[in-house]
């Protein structure tokens, strides 16, 4: 934490580096599986289901990890190291097949369509390649799928690069590698390219033809021929969709010219079909097929329902613009946009039941090519899945009353949704969220104050940057009941922040009943680890009421509960009026909690077991006084348990004994079990 990342050019700059260590993008060695059992093994965020009953979104697809079904490939993992293969794989192991070899699923239940998470290589010059995979049941009925690497494989610093041959983008930037400012050091570091590859992972969704049985056996096979040296399978969801939804009394686009077959550019018939069911007071329908949509939407006061998100894709390109449009961006592409807040914002807007996949290969944050865009109140989507898209939902208010629900938003090169700027009484609930670019789900209080938002009992996988859950300021936010699992760097699954210019916490603050799995990354900035649930004070102190409660934080891969603050603003911010109560923390690294900030929280009913270090590593702000450290631990009773230096929350630890190793050895805890 010895230096800063303030003044550098952007909101993300923070996350700009990764670990020194594990620069191969393929885990070296691995085993070979062996058959899987007769008895498909189903989990969720690569766990048991048992573990995380009750939390995270319930949804329609059963997930079973490459790793534990049948294969003559080689297991990869598990590794949390970032940049490699493992680290992004859900549960951090995945299968690695060669030309000519296989990894087989049992169905679980009846199914007949499948999403497989996969990564191929990239082109030797970046922008990716395309390679084949056979899909069989029981041997028969044989598919292939088209996978692709155009959309994963990203390299360097922020904001990032398609080409793994690129020199630093930011020689004046300290990096942990050298551990120096490259441009200012003489000789020069040598640094290996390509530099921090990562964002390996894709996914595709296919319909099977038919419906098929609970004991099937769902092959997937790399021919012989491939061009893909290596295809790695991370996972297959199996699914039983049910039947198109018909709308007979609507606006339906075909009628306006739409072309369900893709061939040619639809956005025009949807417009029309929007305008017309503003009159008549209809719906639009969109029938099953897949549309070429090349720009925004505008929506306002109109509801667009598809046949469901199997049946209705809603596609585009990525379109360079010629000038700059007003809002900065140099592209467009497909999205459902509300009104700009500055335009007066849109109402009664209402989207269900249909994909949005777009054409996004590279990060550029002033583009607006995101999936839901603009400022939408009182408002509802349903039932969408977004893929391949800058940020999957984009919300800029003020704006308020919006309901998320039943989405699911994977394969971003940035956010999954973000609530940004004056957003209040709306919730994003049961959604999905994988593979995402930065946080899965935020909310950002820039320049004017969210509140009374909620994200509830939604599940998030394998961020690649970032947090599964951040929130920056706010007032009266609920984070409740959500499945978080293997962040891969630079944040960690749940993140409280006074940052990015955000308006103070206030009010109550509730994470609540959320459920964390090998979480806690490497902040390779500060060169040390992060807990599981991590509070930061950069820009302000946070004192507003926080409260977590019923949290379960598993096979932590550092801390479980971290406080911090910058350090070069370590004696002007502290964080206070923090409660931890009934939280349950199964598995640390190193400690339960670390403290690297003045200030004060409360502990009551918090149980913890196979910890690997010291229970509490308190640092406070660094002064190391005679009085003890800056950061005091209140201790209310019922706090139990520990690891092999003793109870976690020793008498002697408390209120406030220096206990501080600033880098602490990493000791890999057991697997978690049932409490």
């Amino acid at each position: 934490m010895s230096r800063s990342t303030t003044g550098l050019p952007s909101r993300w700059s923070a996350a700009a580096t990764a670990a020194a260590v594990g620069l191969g993008v393929i885990v070296a060695g691995g085993t070979t599986a062996f058959a899987a059992s007769a008895a498909p093994a189903v989990t969720r965020a690569g766990l048991d289901p048992a573990l995380v009953a009750g939390r995270g979104a319930n949804v329609g697809f059963a997930e079973q990890e490459a790793e534990k079904a049948a294969t003559n490939g080689v297991v990869i993992g598990p590794d949390r190291t970032a940049y490699t293969l493992p680290a992004e794989a859900s549960g951090r192991s995945a299968v690695k097949l060669a030309p000519g070899q296989y990894v087989e699923f049992t169905l679980p239940s009846s199914a007949n369509a499948i999403n497989v998470r996969y990564s191929i290589p990239d082109a030797a010059n970046g922008g990716g390649i395309t390679a084949p995979l056979d899909v069989t049941v029981n041997g028969k009925s044989k598919q292939t799928m088209t996978l692709t690497s155009q959309y994963s494989w990203l390299y360097n610093q922020y904001p990032f690069s398609n080409d793994p041959n690129a020199g630093l983008l930011h020689p004046d930037w300290w990096i942990t590698e050298c551990a120096c400012v490259p441009a200012a050091t003489s000789p020069a570091p040598q640094i290996t390219k390509p530099f921090r590859p990562f964002h390996f992972y894709d996914e595709q969704r296919l319909l099977l033809g038919r419906t098929y049985k609970a004991g099937d056996k769902v092959r997937l096979s790399v021919p012989s021929g491939s061009n893909a040296a290596w295809t790695a399978i991370d996972l297959l969801d199996s699914q039983l969709v049910g039947a198109p939804k018909l709308d007979l009394v609507a606006s339906n686009v075909l009628f306006f010219g739409a072309d369900p077959t893709g061939k040619r550019d639809s956005a025009d018939a949807f417009d029309m079909a929007i305008a017309f069911a503003k009159w008549t007071h209809l719906k639009v329908y969109v029938p099953p097929g897949t549309y070429q949509v090349n720009r925004h939407i505008i929506v306002d006061n109109v509801t667009i329902e598809g046949a469901g998100s199997w049946y209705t894709i809603i596609k585009g390109h990525e379109v360079a613009l010629s000038t700059p449009a007003p809002d900065k961006s140099i592209h467009t592409g497909v999205g459902f946009y509300g009104k700009y807040a500055q335009d007066g914002g849109s109402r009664n807007v209402h989207l269900s039941g249909f994909s949005i996949v777009g054409d996004v290969r590279e990060r550029i944050d002033t583009d607006q090519v995101n999936g839901v865009g603009g400022a939408l109140s009182d408002s509802t989507v349903d039932g969408l899945y977004i893929q391949h898209t800058k940020v999957g939902l984009w919300f800029d208010g003020p704006m308020n009353n919006t309901k998320v629900t039943n989405t699911t938003v994977v394969d971003q090169i940035a956010d999954g949704l973000n609530f940004h700027t004056g957003v209040t009484n709306s919730s994003v609930s049961n959604s999905f969220f994988r593979n995402t670019g930065d946080d899965a789900l935020a909310m950002w209080a820039e320049t004017t104050t969210n509140a009374n938002n909620t994200f509830d009992h939604n599940t998030v996988q394998t961020p690649t940057l970032a947090n599964g859950i951040a929130i920056y300021g706010g007032k009266d936010i609920t984070v409740s009941g959500n499945l978080v699992a293997d962040p891969i760097r630079e944040g960690s699954a749940l993140h409280l922040g006074t940052r990015f210019g955000a308006q103070p916490f206030a009010g109550t603050i509730k994470v609540t009943d959320n459920t964390t799995v090998r979480a806690g990354t490497y902040e390779l900035n500060w060169n040390i680890g992060l807990g599981a649930i991590w509070l930061y004070a950069l820009e302000r102190n946070m004192d507003a009421n926080v409260q977590v409660v019923g949290d379960n934080f598993l096979d932590n891969t550092y801390n479980a509960i971290m406080m911090v603050v910058d350090f070069p603003v370590k004696d002007q911010y502290s964080i206070t009026n923090v409660h931890f109560k009934d939280v349950k923390v199964d598995g640390t690294g190193t400690s339960v909690v670390s403290a690297r900030v003045a200030g004060s929280a409360t502990f009551e009913n918090v149980d913890a077991r196979n910890v690997g270090a010291v229970g509490i590593n308190n640092c406070g702000s660094f002064h190391f006084t005679p009085a003890g450290s800056e950061f005091s631990l209140v201790d209310q009773g019922g706090n139990d348990g520990g690891g092999t230096t003793g109870p976690w929350f020793a008498p002697w630890e408390l209120p406030n004994t220096i206990t501080c190793d600033d880098r602490p050895p990493v000791v890999a805890p057991p697997a978690p079990q049932p409490w």
